[in-house]
């Protein structure tokens, strides 16, 4: 019964990308527009032309309509034309105390959601209304992935329902692991580290499989604003990163208490110095 609850679950969710797909190639962004009112029914504009090299000519919006198109579909060869193998770790030798720092401060539900969470996206906002700062984000692991990959930063509707549309089909294309550990391997961690292979070699000078609980801690703290609490900038926004990663990961079972104070405690061998 699980086993044919989860086909239906993945059909509707391939029938939703199917849908979504077809709202690209049809401009969806002036349709968004429309509907929140930015646009008249004015005759719309004729589309710019561009020149391909081969002399045919192509509109731009079908340029970006075709793009969308081949991420949805051809989503598996666009990943693995974004990924830098060159330092990529594989989860077996991610320490699991590394996975559990990320999924607690970034991600809680991450193992409990489909790729979009709304619950998450209250109890964060919860959270940080309780705390009066951003200690957990809104966006979930999967989405984040998506952004880093594919997306701009820019805030429209269009680019949002791409993003919901892309962790869909990542959720069905990819395992909860295998998202994580693309995940921790092209987020960013501050002073040019990509990834948690360069991270755990720029900062601590060792491979991620012989982190500590404490580097751990630290390394999950960064993504959230790698530029502003990147140790060798800032080492005591570093470490109240770092305590803000271990009470969370407290917080959701993964260690005790007492663990997470001895870690807050733990000196840091970095290879730079503060």
């Amino acid at each position: 019964m699980k086993v044919v609850r989860l086909r239906v679950g993945r059909f509707l969710c391939l029938l939703l990308i199917v849908f979504a797909a077809s709202f690209f190639w049809a401009s969806g962004d002036a349709i968004l527009r429309f509907l929140v009112g930015k646009i008249t029914l004015s005759p719309a504009p004729v589309p710019a032309i561009t020149s391909t090299s081969s002399g045919s000519t192509i509109t731009s919006g079908a340029v970006n309509a075709w793009s969308r198109l081949h991420r949805i579909f051809a989503l598996k060869s666009a990943v693995e034309a974004k990924l830098n193998k060159k330092s990529y770790v594989i989860i077996d030798d991610i320490p699991l105390s590394l996975q559990q720092a990320i999924i607690a401060v970034e991600d809680n539900r991450y193992y409990q959601h489909s790729g979009f969470d709304a619950e998450g996206i209250f109890r964060a906002f919860l959270v940080n209304l309780q705390t009066g700062t951003v200690t957990e984000g809104g966006s979930t692991i999967t989405q984040q992935l998506v952004k880093n990959l594919f997306l701009s930063h820019d805030r429209t509707l269009t680019r949002k329902l791409e993003e919901f549309v892309l962790s869909l089909d990542m959720e069905v294309r990819y395992s909860k692991e295998e998202i994580l550990e693309m995940y921790l391997n092209t987020i960013y961690y501050g002073s040019g580290a990509y990834g948690i292979g360069e991270a755990s070699a720029i900062y601590f000078g060792k491979p991620p499989a012989s982190l500590s609980l404490p580097e751990c801690a630290m390394l999950a703290g960064l993504p959230n604003s790698p530029s502003l609490t990147s140790p060798y900038v800032d080492f005591i926004a570093a470490k109240q990163r770092q305590a803000v990663v271990l009470t969370a990961m407290v917080r959701y079972g993964y260690i005790s208490p007492g663990l997470a104070q001895e870690a807050k405690a733990a000196p840091l061998a970095l290879v730079r110095e503060k």
